[in-house]
């Protein structure tokens, strides 16, 4: 089960479920994979709607590795992702937010 204050957002990918979340070392792979000077610039490019699908793999990705889960960018590109695009983008943004933000 996923805890949100660790940060924590459940994702499920080919039918397991996984607990993903941004460690600071998934940040770095972030700013580095998505060549963005800042964190801040990340979040205004989700707060801004302005993401890519790129994006939102990168964010799954790093955010899985974060939760112990040995997932590449490669497979999970090819996995199906429960809820569709439109769930895996809310699911990244999740991620973002959670990792700044304490939950209410």
């Amino acid at each position: 089960m996923a805890n949100p204050w660790r940060g924590e957002v459940a994702l499920v990918v080919d039918g397991v479920r996984y607990s993903a979340k941004l460690t600071l070392g998934a940040l770095v792979e972030l700013e580095a994979a998505l060549d963005e000077p800042s964190l801040v610039a990340l979040v205004e490019r989700f707060e801004g709607n302005r993401f890519s699908s790129r994006d939102v793999l990168a964010l799954l990705g790093a955010g899985l590795r974060g939760g112990g889960a040995e997932v590449s960018e490669r497979a999970l590109a090819r996995a199906d992702i429960e809820g569709g695009p439109m769930e895996a983008a809310r699911i990244a943004a999740e991620l973002l937010a959670r990792a700044f933000v304490v939950p209410e």
